[in-house]
């Protein structure tokens, strides 16, 4: 399955959650699109385990086969493998250049990282699954500066989490450290994630 790349407010609506995590989808419609979106059927313990899956995956604009494979890498690490997974999805290069406020959605940051306007380390990195670790370095080029995209997000921007740092002179940040599970996406049920993976 591809990256789905069509209205996040149905999207939003479709799984009862605010993928832009703004929660503007949910203020007039809380329920599904569509004719029957209102009489919604109460979901079986599957059911309920994929939307929490859709729910995450829609949020950070991965592919199922990316998703998957993340998910297979943090079933290998120590510790909970739902708190890794969701920490190696919010390391992602795409989700901290949002975080920093360079964009304000992640298809956003997604498409300044595709067309090479991110540096890492002064190294220009165009791969927007690209892991982070705290301590690295994350800087637009000159030209990307200018860019009304940029330039109106960052006006827009109020706050940013504390996992990351912001300098506005240069217009450069980083992933101070690996965010604590508290800190991020908390209405998220990522044991549930786990058991549709498990089954």
């Amino acid at each position: 399955m591809s990256r789905y790349t069509g209205p996040s407010w149905k999207i939003s609506r479709r799984l009862g959650y605010s993928i832009s995590e703004t929660g503007k989808e949910l203020v007039k419609r809380n329920y599904a699109p569509g004719q029957h979106g209102q009489s919604r059927s109460k979901l079986k313990e599957y059911g309920i385990q994929q939307q929490e899956k859709q729910r995450v995956r829609f949020t950070y604009g991965v592919s199922e086969k990316q998703f998957r494979k993340i998910f297979n890498d943090a079933s290998k690490m120590s510790g909970k493998t739902g708190e890794n997974f969701l920490k190696l999805l919010e390391c992602r290069l795409d989700n901290i250049v949002y975080r920093l406020g360079f964009a304000r959605t992640r298809a956003q940051a997604r498409q300044i990282v595709n067309h090479g306007h991110i540096l890492v380390d002064g190294k220009k990195v165009d791969i927007p699954s690209y892991r982070l670790r705290p301590g690295q370095t994350i800087s637009l080029k000159d030209a990307a500066k200018k860019f009304v995209i940029v330039t109106s997000s960052l006006e827009s921007t109020v706050s940013r989490p504390e996992y990351v740092s912001f300098d506005e002179n240069t217009l450069s940040g980083s992933l101070v450290r690996v965010p604590e599970r508290d800190e991020f996406l908390k209405d998220i049920k990522e044991q549930l994630i786990v058991e549709f993976y498990n089954r």
